[in-house]
């Protein structure tokens, strides 16, 4: 589902995450949840690794590593059976450009400031 949610991105942005990879793991690790203050593995589905484009300078340092996006399967599967109103392939979609966002330089408010003003804009 996330490779499929990869190859259907619209360009330009398809384009522009070509080098990100994307990798499933069950849970985050017990160090990513203690950064961020989470008591269960449940509470995070996803995680952005690496230095956004907006971060990075004009040529990459020697030895960094490549950006990454963490999905984690068991959070995401609890999530979707706690809430029918997505399909799976829909939440993985939406974690998955969510962890994106972040390689374009995006916070977390700011995403939430788009999500917001794309629901109005379906609602009108």
């Amino acid at each position: 589902m996330a490779s499929k949610a990869l190859a259907e991105l619209p360009e330009p942005f398809k384009s522009l995450a070509a080098d990100v990879t994307c990798s499933v793991a069950e849970f985050a690790e017990d160090d990513i949840l203690e950064g961020f203050g989470m008591e269960s593995p449940f509470e995070l589905m996803g995680l952005f690794s690496g230095i956004g484009l907006t971060e990075d300078g004009a040529v990459p340092q020697t030895g960094q590593l490549p950006n990454t996006v963490y999905l984690y399967r068991r959070a995401i599967l609890d999530y979707w059976a706690e809430h029918d109103d997505n399909t799976l392939g829909e939440i993985v979609t939406h974690v998955l450009i969510h962890e994106l966002g972040h390689h374009f330089g995006f916070s977390d408010e700011d995403m939430e400031a788009l999500e917001a003003a794309a629901d109005a804009e379906e609602r009108l």
